[in-house]
């Protein structure tokens, strides 16, 4: 992990560690060979089809892609979970089956429509 990400990485505070490493580790064992930098300020993992970002705010963390036909799916079927375009704002009290989230981080890394 280069400089800038592991700043990044140990910045996150201690409440919403947890579930920022539970992402990460997710996105590496989905995608090990996918290239981690920071992009735009955050922690953003890269393939030659996507990418995914991680980042925190004062209740949560939240998953990145590149548009909202990403997380159409996952809105859908959560819709109590805060979302924005392209991007879902998990909240530290959020109950997301790891599959949906998958699901998601694989629909981006993919490039898939």
């Amino acid at each position: 992990m280069n400089e800038e990400v592991q700043r990044f990485v140990d910045a996150v505070p201690e409440d919403r560690r947890p579930l920022f490493d539970s992402l990460k580790l997710l996105i590496e064992r989905l995608y090990p060979e996918a290239v981690l930098t920071l992009w735009y300020g955050v922690p953003t993992f890269k393939t030659k089809s996507g990418w995914v970002s991680l980042s925190y705010w004062k209740d949560g963390v939240s998953l990145h892609t590149n548009g909202r036909h990403n997380i159409d799916q996952f809105k859908a079927a959560y819709p109590r979970v805060k979302t924005g375009t392209g991007t879902i704002n998990l909240k530290l009290t959020d109950d997301v089956p790891e599959e949906s989230l998958e699901w998601v981080i694989r629909h981006a890394m993919e490039g898939l429509k």
